[in-house]
């Protein structure tokens, strides 16, 4: 298993340009394939549910995918979260002090949470036998859309119901959470190590538990 110690990392997309030329090519090719497609099928693409056939939901804003971690000695108090699961069951993350636990925000209808929830249950699986524990926050459904959620995707954690912002409040208090999903990784004794703001690269997101794995309790 691989050890890292990642630095703080601000993941943009570069933008190139187009020559003048290219560009007006390019749009007009653009163009008249939406114009092609408008006759053809009378309307634009269909919405269900609010998502519409290319996999998008209007009008959702997430996060860039920046990534901030924090020295040991920057790192503050131990987060505690208390809660209940969609099953009902309690959780209580001072039952994993001793053990990295991976949290992470969502909500069922949000596209980056759909997008990353199969890179999240390949590590939560890969990383069982180390006893990394993974704890979802959702504040958003109720238990019928988050289990079909989980039932879809095979999540294999369980997520607190946080309707009431218990949860997020007490994370809030150590590191903020700034958009869904964020990601967030603590360290053996319960304190915030690093953060991933919106949508996670599976391979950062194993570097930064491979880290937390490597310190000691």
């Amino acid at each position: 298993m691989r050890t890292a110690t990642p630095l703080a990392i601000d993941r943009t997309k570069r933008n190139e340009t187009a020559p003048r030329g290219e560009r007006h090519g390019v749009f007009d090719v653009l163009l008249a394939g939406v114009l092609l497609g408008a006759l053809l099928t009378g309307c634009t693409p269909a919405v269900t549910g609010g998502w519409t056939e290319q996999g998008t939901q209007a009008g959702y804003v997430s996060g860039d995918g920046t990534i901030a971690t924090w020295d040991t000695g920057q790192r503050g108090e131990p987060v505690r979260l208390l809660g209940v699961d969609f099953a009902g069951a309690d959780v209580d993350t001072a039952a994993w002090l001793g053990d990295v636990v991976v949290l992470n925000t969502w909500y069922a209808a949000c596209p980056p949470c759909r997008a990353e929830a199969p890179d999240l249950v390949a590590a939560a699986q890969d990383y069982a036998e180390d006893g990394v524990h993974f704890l979802g926050i959702n504040g958003t459904d109720d238990a019928g859309a988050a289990q079909a959620f989980e039932r879809n995707f095979a999540i294999p954690y369980p997520s607190i119901a946080d309707t009431d912002g218990t949860a997020i409040a007490a994370l809030q208090g150590r590191v903020p959470v700034e958009a869904v999903p964020t990601t967030v990784v603590l360290d053996r004794q319960g304190r915030v190590m690093s953060r991933i703001i919106g949508r996670l690269d599976p391979t950062t997101l194993r570097e930064l538990i491979d880290a937390a794995l490597a310190e000691s309790a």
